[in-house]
């Protein structure tokens, strides 16, 4: 089986955010990047598939050059490959039309992605990744199995889960509990350094989207303290100054 695993390079969430240029453009000095939460489930659950049925395992990722060594986690963790796409992922569309281009061209029976990245939560590349190539695309994907060429999977629903059945090839759009994260251990990382890593040019510029400004979330206002006693100022301050009563 060939399985692509499509993992974002993003922030991590303890990460201190800041933005330069007039708020336009995102500064990356002092943030620690990790690979995207989401994707990380994906990555776990293809890596255990190929144990279980043999096969290859590639991660791709649409970013610059700086993008690489989060590439090489997921080379660490199992992938038998990479490939990284020279281009910054400026839109949901375009990434996807980069992700298509590969996996058409390279014939993956399965591919794999989080439900969303953490960056942006958009949670669009998986539907529109299977529009492209006229796949059935699902998510999120909390439970997948294979049997054969049939898959079977479980997603959440509003108020409750699907149980799913499909055949092979498919993109899954994956959360937890599909699979326990997986740590690189010091064979892997070793490992790594010499797996194939290929790099790429996009097949096309076109962008769909585009940026105006970014807006940092207000600041938390002061915090009040009130008398465990004093039930009544309690209530006044819920119906006159937070307004939920």
């Amino acid at each position: 089986m060939k399985i692509l695993v499509c993992i974002t390079h993003v922030p991590d969430t303890t990460s201190k955010i800041q933005f330069t240029d007039n708020n336009t453009k995102f500064d990356k000095n002092g943030v620690q990047f990790i690979i995207g939460p989401y994707d990380d489930y994906a990555l776990a659950r293809a890596v255990e598939l190929k144990e279980q049925l043999g096969g290859s395992l590639t991660v791709l990722n649409v970013g610059e050059a700086d993008t690489e060594p989060t590439l090489r986690k997921a080379l660490a963790i199992g992938a038998d490959d990479a490939i990284r796409v020279n281009a910054h992922p400026t839109d949901s569309l375009f990434v996807a039309n980069q992700i298509a281009h590969i996996a058409k061209s390279n014939g993956y029976e399965l591919i794999l992605m989080g439900r969303e990245s953490i960056d942006f939560n958009g949670g669009m590349v998986h539907g529109m990744v299977g529009e492209i190539l006229g796949m059935p695309s699902f998510s999120p994907v909390m439970k997948l199995e294979i049997d054969g060429d049939t898959v079977k999977m479980a997603r959440e629903i509003e108020g409750g889960k699907e149980q799913l059945e499909a055949k092979l090839p498919l993109i899954a759009g994956c959360q937890e509990p599909i699979a326990e994260w997986k740590i690189p251990n010091m064979r892997g990382i070793m490992s790594a350094r010499t797996k194939p890593l290929q790099v790429v040019d996009p097949v096309s510029d076109e962008v769909a989207t585009s940026v105006s400004n970014f807006q940092l979330p207000p600041a938390k206002g002061a915090v009040k303290l009130i008398d465990k006693d004093n039930v009544e100022e309690l209530v006044k301050l819920l119906k006159n100054e937070a307004k939920v009563l």
